[in-house]
Formats: structure tokens, sequence, C-alpha cells
């Protein structure tokens, strides 16, 4: 079957298929979202227009399945903040490592945070049992070994079982707000690197990431000094990019680390070319002042603007509207400056 679609790829050229779209479209219930519904049905008739082979079309349906069934889950938790905690599924309960990331953990949920693992033993267990069942989510990978779900997240609501990394890694980023990296082998390295560069390039919002060992572990120290040793001094990276992480193996550190970040700062979107930072409350005039000198090399033109009224593209975040906002034309690639700005901003609710 030939199907011709328009230059543009977001309808098909037929216009019987057009309206067989719609109608299916608005069989299926009115709402806000019809066009984006539309465009990824067009996307999937286009995969079966190119005849691809079937395991490419599998690997389009499985991840689309995979995506919506996780974003389900999380959907009514997304007002809660959440951290994502990374390290090996092999350590050992008896472990300095495995106490310290269940004390973490413990200590944060706490604080009204909740905790995303892998949903493995080891360190992800830590992590969860510290949460507790409640607090916790489990993002589990499908693998032929060490991989089954811990004790704390069996047939719990919450445990979203994953065949592709690449989606799994999605949920892990975009679920939650902050990052802790404990020991672990290459999968928490693999996620600890996908984090940094994401934040590093601003694909994704600033967040805290916090590398946390136990006392008298040279795990992190080592490398922190690889970090120093190859990647700045061969000038891969800016001293300024090793800024991103936090190094502590005290806990209770780490959990005022990742608090402190949200402590002024709510969170970030794009409207158009314009960022927006929202914040708990209002800067006052000399704050502004303050902000707009100490970080006019990351704005493309104009001034930090502040705004006490939501924009009318952020009505679908409702729990949101009662924070001030700061608008301004944001440099994207100054990332590692806008999370210094963030730091800075929080330094003002003392004020």
């Amino acid at each position: 079957m030939e199907i011709p679609f328009k230059k543009d790829g977001s309808r098909a050229a037929n216009p019987v298929i057009d309206k067989l779209i719609r109608m299916l479209i608005e069989q299926a219930g009115a709402g806000s979202n019809a066009d984006i519904v539309e465009e990824i049905i067009v996307t999937a008739l286009k995969a079966y227009a190119d005849k691809l082979d079937r395991g490419d079309i599998k690997i389009i349906s499985i991840s689309m399945k995979e995506l919506r069934d996780s974003l389900k889950v999380f959907e009514p938790y997304r007002a809660i903040r959440k951290v994502a905690i990374f390290g090996s599924a092999r350590t050992p309960k008896s472990s300095p490592d495995y106490q310290i990331a269940e004390k973490f953990a413990r200590e944060i949920a706490r604080k009204g945070w909740m905790v995303i693992t892998g949903a493995a033993s080891g360190i992800m267990q830590a992590g969860n049992e510290g949460a507790g069942r409640k607090s916790s989510f489990g993002v589990n990978i499908q693998l032929p070994f060490e991989q089954m779900a811990n004790p704390v997240m069996q047939k719990d609501e919450k445990l979203v079982n994953f065949k592709y990394f690449f989606t799994r890694k999605l949920m892990f980023m975009r679920e939650s707000h902050a990052t802790v990296l404990c020991p672990g082998g290459f999968g928490t390295h693999d996620e600890g690197f996908e984090t940094l560069t994401l934040v590093q390039t601003g694909k994704t919002e600033p967040r805290p990431i916090v590398c946390l060992d136990a006392p008298g572990s040279t795990y992190w120290k080592e490398f922190e000094e690889f970090l120093k040793r190859q990647l700045i001094k061969g000038k891969m990276i800016s001293e300024e990019d090793l800024g991103i992480m936090y190094f502590t193996q005290d806990p209770s550190d780490a959990v005022r680390h990742v608090t402190d970040f949200y402590k002024m700062y709510h969170s970030m979107r794009y409207i158009r070319d314009v960022l927006v930072l929202r914040i708990q409350k209002p800067l006052s005039g000399e704050q502004l002042d303050l902000l707009n000198l100490e970080f006019k090399a990351i704005v493309k033109k104009g001034k930090i603007a502040q705004s006490l009224t939501p924009f009318e593209e952020e009505k679908d975040v409702p729990y949101t509207f009662h924070l001030a906002r700061l608008a301004f034309s944001f440099k994207k690639d100054c990332a590692v400056s806008l999370k210094r700005m963030i730091h800075r901003i929080n330094q003002f609710a003392a004020d």
C-alpha cells in the first residue's frame, strides 16, 4: 500500500485517510491534544508505508507502549519531588555503601520526597527500603540476570517494567528532580554520564547531582581525580562543568544539598523563545537588579523580568499558579551558568 504524505510529514496527502484519522480521534473523545495524537497516527502510518522491517516496527510499538504505561503510573505523583538513586545491584546489605544509601533515602522521604530506583537488589533495594514502599517507585529493566524486582517493589502499582534501556532512562530523567549516584558498575556510570551530559548541554532542567559514598571510601574521590586529570586538563570539559556535581560522604549533607536546590527555585520551562524560571516567592527590586548584574552574560537580549502571574501556556500545570516567574531570553549554551544562577536565587530565601 502506498500512502502519500504532505511535505511536512504531518498528514497523509490522501484526503480519505485524513478524514478517517480525524473521525477516529473524534470517536475516541474530544481533547486539547488531538493535533498531537493525529501526528502519532500519521507517524505510525508512515512507518508502515516505508515498509520497514517487522523488528523495526516492533521497536516503535513497544517503546510507545512502555512510555505510555510509565507516564500513566507517574502522572498522579507529578507534583511531588522525586530523586533518582543509582548504584550497584551487587552491593550487599552489610556494605557501608548500602547503609548510607538507605539512610539518605529514609531522610529525604521524611522531607516529603519520593525515591525512584531500578527496583533491583543492592543499592536500589537500599533506596526503596529507606524510603519505604509508599514513597518508592521502581523502573525495572528486563535482563537475563540480576534484575528481578526487590521485595519492597514486588507487586507494587508503582513498579514499571521496561524492555528498552532508552525508554527507562527517559523516565528516570523526566520524572526525577535530583540524581544521587552511589558506587556502582557500568550501569551507574552510564546513568551518571548521561545525566551530566543532559544538564551540561541544557537538554534537561538543571538539577542536583550528588556522588555519595561511605566515609573512608575512595570511590568518588578517584573518579573526581580522573575527571580533573584527564577531562579538565585535556580541555574536554571546563572547571565550571565539574561544578555540576556535588561530592559527599554524609547522607544528611546529601539531603540538604538536594532540598536546598529547591528552596526558592521550583521549576522551569520555555515559552516560545523565553525561559521562565518559577520561584517560591517574588524577588525584591534590589534582588532582581543584582541578578541582572551578575548574570547578564547569559541573557541574550533585554533583561531578566519578573511576573507574579502564570503565562497562558502554563495552564496545564495548575499546581504552579501561585509561584512567581522570572522570564528572559536565555543563551542556551550557558546551562552550567544557569545552575549557578539558581543557586544564587536560592540564597535569597534567607533574606
